[in-house]
């Protein structure tokens, strides 16, 4: 009996597996401290009138009715879905249109490739103050250039109508070297034979973007829409340093309602309701992309 348990324990010991989420588990124990139990307290957190500062009270859904009631809330939303509506199409056809320019032998290419990706790696804070002082209605260079132009001077950030479209116009800027990267690299993925048969069948060169490339870049035009859909409905960085929410409330994004609520209120039960709602939106967002995708998008063996 003893013999068949130290052979037991000796081949477990030696299986790889064991050796392998021996390797892990530092890794997992961190992703279960930090990333999987503060989900989980944020989930009953939700069914809370918590205030982050006594113990909080079981109010059930409470939180979850409110959310159906709430202008605020119901507003914040609207304005997440008017961002959406816009960074989402304009980074997308922006990148494929840098990324096409980009797709060919010129002096000095890599200058031209690495200056497009620069933004994504600059930080939100700097990003933030070069916009503010571009954008600025008194002193700002923008508003200088628009009177040389005989155009009046524009309140951008300070204006209530112009606020939430200057956000749109700061992270397109910041996030469109990611997405020309990503499409630049896929259309390097493509096979010059493919271009050169639709050349020789007389395909012009728009002819042969729609009629080839294109439709080959479907795997990463679906990536990049359901990765910049996720982006987009979770803004806060930008809003956070430039506008605050403001003016009027005219930026304030459903995830700066959530924070409001949780550090400046101190609802943080309502806060994680709102949170859960933010993360079943895009998880079915997601699923309903994909599903789309894959009846739309062409995967090459």
């Amino acid at each position: 009996m003893s013999s068949g348990r130290a052979s037991f324990r000796d081949r477990l010991f030696a299986s790889d597996h064991v050796a392998g989420w021996l390797f892990v588990s530092p890794a997992v124990v961190l992703i279960g401290l930090f990333g999987v139990a503060p989900i989980v307290w944020a989930l009953i957190i939700s069914f809370q009138n918590n205030s982050l500062i006594t113990s909080g009270t079981w109010v059930g859904l409470a939180n979850y009715r409110h959310l159906l009631h709430d202008p605020m809330f119901t507003a914040s939303v609207r304005r997440t879905i008017v961002y959406t509506l816009l960074f989402v199409p304009i980074t997308l056809f922006g990148a494929l249109a840098v990324a096409m320019a980009l797709n060919r032998r010129l002096h000095g290419i890599r200058f031209y490739r690495t200056a497009v990706f620069a933004p994504v790696v600059t930080s939100t804070v700097a990003t933030a103050i070069m916009f503010s002082w571009l954008l600025d209605p008194y002193f700002g260079i923008v508003n200088v250039v628009l009177n040389k132009l005989g155009v009046a001077s524009q309140g951008f950030f300070q204006n209530p109508g112009q606020a939430l479209y200057c956000i749109v116009l700061v992270t397109v800027w910041g996030w469109l070297g990611f997405a020309v990267v990503i499409y630049l690299a896929a259309l390097q993925g493509i096979p010059r034979e493919l271009l050169e048969a639709a050349e020789i069948d007389g395909a012009t060169r728009w002819r042969a973007f729609w009629r080839v490339q294109f439709p080959l870049l479907g795997p990463t035009t679906l990536f990049l829409v359901v990765w910049l859909t996720i982006n987009s409905l979770q803004l806060f960085d930008e809003i956070y340093v430039i506008t605050r929410g403001g003016p009027l409330a005219s930026t304030t994004v459903v995830v700066y309602y959530l924070f409001q609520q949780a550090f400046a209120f101190f609802q943080a039960g309502y806060a994680t309701a709102i949170a859960y709602v933010v993360f079943l939106a895009i998880l079915a967002l997601t699923v309903v992309q994909l599903l789309i995708g894959r009846k739309l998008v062409h995967y090459r063996s």
